[in-house]
């Protein structure tokens, strides 16, 4: 009787100190400045391949790929691919070249795989490059081959992160809603589009007649009339995303309108409401776009939607940045959370998500003095050789996240 009577004590307890670990405030840090002596223009990620060379890829979305030097304090960095002449930009805010995702099996292979605008039609490419027959280190432009064109209707929306899933090795490639406001062109929620979605497929198989594999057990490939390679769909802009090895969960910030920018978890089949919602709250200005084209607002009776676990409103910042888990040794108070920001204000923030209790803990860990010049305009968060967080500014800068001093 005693040794029963002691377990709701000790479930007590143990719940009482995972609670108190779960909610301790994230550690202080400061943003270091790095590679301050190369000249950069809008980079937008930054990728390590798995072939145990260390070596970091810079993407400009302006049209270059960059190998960023050991030295940090170097002034040049070595070019790896223009895309300067095989891309085609209309507006320059949001178009160009966007992701860059590195086969798992790149050491034998060579491949690698970029998202990037093309004009006439105005669309967002997937394509497979090869390195250099010569130089491991210069891309060979020649061995392009397109994978799948996403039709863009408008110049903004185009997300394009990219990159393959750990665990898997399937690639994911993240779509914008196609632009404008009020997600008027209705694609988000329409599965024969590839709009608004996360698709997920195979580069290393062939599915019939098309250049890459649609995986089985994606969650729409016996409905009829949907794109097979959807994943998850509902989205407006994500921009920036990952699945965190260790955990399995897949974090996706999406870019919202009027009022709220989120994070969510990406499920395999799960809805998340643009533009019937934004973010948990029903959207405002789908009704007087229906109501303009003489259609209903409401959802279908049947349709479910997934929560964001975290949002928050146009008082913090005007466009969500993510993200990637920090499992780094410089800052153990940042282990396992998931590190975003916003482009506009500035502020960076530490997620923490107990995927047993369904719980969050979000921490503030910088905020800048003043917003109209803040320390970094993040348009992503990425790892470096060590796990620590390299911040990119929009600007043409590099931080690194650092414990304060």
């Amino acid at each position: 009787m005693k040794r029963f009577a002691l377990i709701p004590v000790l479930i007590v307890l143990v719940a009482l100190v995972s609670k108190a670990a779960f909610s301790a405030e994230a550690p202080k840090i400061t943003l270091e400045p790095v590679y301050a002596g190369i000249k950069l223009e809008k980079p937008v990620s930054l990728q390590i391949p798995n072939d145990g060379t260390g070596r970091l890829f810079l993407v400009e979305q302006t049209g270059k790929i960059r190998l960023l030097p050991a030295e940090e304090s170097a002034t040049e960095a070595a070019l790896f691919l223009d895309m300067s002449g095989l891309m085609g930009v209309e507006k320059d805010f949001e178009e160009g070249l966007l992701g860059l995702a590195f086969h798992p099996n790149f050491r034998e292979n060579g491949l690698f795989y970029l998202t990037f605008s093309r004009q006439g039609p105005k669309r967002l490419v997937l394509a497979e490059y090869r390195v250099a027959a010569t130089d491991p280190n210069l891309a060979d432009p020649a061995s392009e081959r397109v994978i799948l064109e996403v039709q863009q209707p408008e110049w903004n929306h185009n997300s394009g992160n990219v990159f393959f899933g750990p665990n898997d090795g399937m690639l994911y490639l993240c779509v914008g809603d196609g632009g404008m406001k009020n997600g008027v062109h209705l694609l988000s929620q329409k599965l024969t589009s590839w709009s608004g979605k996360v698709l997920r497929i195979d580069v290393d198989t062939r599915t019939a007649s098309l250049p890459y594999g649609i995986p089985a057990d994606n969650p729409f490939v016996e409905t009829p009339n949907a794109a097979p390679e959807i994943w998850a769909y509902g989205f407006r802009n994500p921009w920036g995303a990952a699945i965190d090895p260790e955990s399995g969960l897949f974090y996706l910030a999406d870019v919202g309108q009027d009022l709220y920018e989120e994070i969510n978890l990406v499920e395999k089949g799960g809805n998340y409401g643009w533009n019937y919602r934004e973010a948990a709250h029903d959207f405002p200005g789908r009704g007087p776009l229906m109501a303009a084209l003489g259609q209903k607002a409401d959802p279908p009776k049947d349709a479910v939607f997934i929560d964001p676990i975290h949002a928050y409103s146009r008082a913090d910042g005007l466009s969500i940045t993510g993200g990637f888990v920090y499992r780094g040794k410089a800052i153990p108070g940042l282990q396992g959370h998931f590190v975003y920001g916003d482009w506009r204000f500035g502020n960076l923030w530490a997620l923490r998500y107990d995927a047993a209790g369904k719980a969050v803990a979000n921490h503030l860990i910088e905020k800048p003095a003043d917003l109209a010049n803040p320390t970094t305009q993040p348009t992503g968060f990425f790892p470096d050789r060590e796990g620590e967080v390299l911040v990119l500014d929009w600007r043409g800068a590099i931080h690194r996240i650092v414990p304060a001093r």
